[in-house]
């Protein structure tokens, strides 16, 4: 297997021979991670179940995580999850990794396909499956939605798409995502949606793919699964605590082979985040930081804000000088788009993840508005 270098591997090439400012501390809006305190609700959990350290977890989750995430699924969304409709795992990228794998092995000659730019875990998943891989073209000309040819994908097997999007931050309308549902169904490729960032809306809450499925009558969510994370709506990435839920058939047949896989959750971990997940009213603090740095953003940089994420898709020209001059003159990274795209696709773009503080979020923007002001006269 071949695969392709990671981003910040790529940006971290991209700025070896760069020396940055030295009157100014380092800063970085590269990393998709919450610069946020975790609430202390859920470290103290964990804190008070590290006495379970001594016992091994079920590859299955135990019962009170699934009944919290269950939970979660109907306080917010107001599905109604089955518990064999459901799996607790390591975070989502394990999941996003192997569940592919799991999915395409027996498949001859097998299509996955993603959105571009995309999260690199979805390439590697491919790559590691033996698919051939369908790029869903991100363009500012589809309004950063994945296009849709009906040809190309009723020769697909399975389609990850990612709403809302990382690194565009574009949020997909409900009524195309019941029409990539009937898609799912009419073609029979399996739809798995990314949904990590589902809680981080700025506008109003959004709708689970899962929604969708139910509103095309397809109620036991056949050919259809979600993932979700705490790790961004609870700036608690390190809990490593996701799920899917969806398709009852092809989870049963996945939670067998992840006892394979070996990646159950420590007990202590699956305290602390039944914790998180039952609990709303946290995250609405971490919606109001966000809020309020892209008020900031618009303020300082002239965005406008999107519907949900910490991105900012800003288009600048050459991305990599860009990056290299913004590094050297201001020491600031941001990471280029056409690393996180093939084809071309996101190149002209960086991404910024507005995942600080107000105070140090202000500056880092000042230091992104001062060195666009010095680009555009260069350029």
């Amino acid at each position: 297997m071949k695969f392709e270098t990671y981003p910040f591997e790529k940006l971290t090439q991209l700025l070896k021979d760069v020396t940055p400012n030295p009157d100014l501390a380092p800063m970085s809006l590269t990393i998709g991670e919450p610069q946020f305190e975790t609430p202390a609700f859920i470290r103290q959990e964990l804190c008070d179940a590290a006495a379970l350290l001594n016992k091994y977890p079920k590859t299955a989750g135990e019962s009170y995580l699934k009944e919290a995430m269950r939970s979660y699924l109907k306080q917010r969304f107001g599905l109604e999850i089955a518990d064999d409709q459901l799996i607790p795992t390591f975070g989502t990228r394990e999941l996003l990794f192997n569940f592919p794998q799991f999915y395409l092995h027996d498949l001859a000659d097998s299509t996955m396909a993603f959105p571009n730019p995309f999260y690199q875990i979805y390439e590697g998943a491919a790559i590691a499956s033996g698919a051939r891989i369908l790029h869903l073209d991100l363009t500012p000309e589809n309004g950063f939605q994945p296009p849709i040819d009906e040809e190309a994908l009723s020769g697909c097997d399975l389609v990850i798409l990612n709403t809302p999007n990382n690194p565009t931050a574009s949020v997909m309308p409900f009524e195309a995502m019941r029409r990539w549902v009937r898609l799912a169904l009419e073609h029979d490729f399996f739809l798995l949606n990314d949904e990590c960032y589902i809680d981080l809306w700025l506008k109003g809450p959004l709708p689970s793919m899962l929604e969708a499925s139910l509103a095309e009558g397809n109620s036991e969510f056949r050919n259809v699964a979600v993932v979700n994370s705490v790790s961004k709506r609870s700036s608690a990435p390190g809990l490593r605590s996701g799920f899917i839920a969806g398709d009852r058939e092809v989870l049963r047949e996945y939670l067998r082979y992840r006892t394979y896989v070996g990646c159950a959750s420590p007990l202590p971990l699956q305290r602390a985040a039944a914790r998180a997940w039952a609990d709303q009213q946290h995250v609405e603090g971490f919606r109001a930081k966000y809020r309020r740095n892209f008020e900031l953003a618009e303020k300082i940089l002239g965005v406008e804000a999107p519907e949900a994420t910490f991105y900012i898709w800003m288009e600048v020209g050459d991305e990599l000088a860009f990056t290299r001059e913004l590094y050297r003159r201001y020491n600031l990274k941001v990471l280029p788009g056409s690393f996180l795209g093939r084809n071309g696709v996101g190149r002209g773009y960086v991404r910024l993840a507005l995942v600080y503080e107000e105070e140090p979020m202000r500056e880092a923007l000042e230091r992104v508005a001062a060195f666009i002001r010095e680009w555009r006269m260069e350029n």
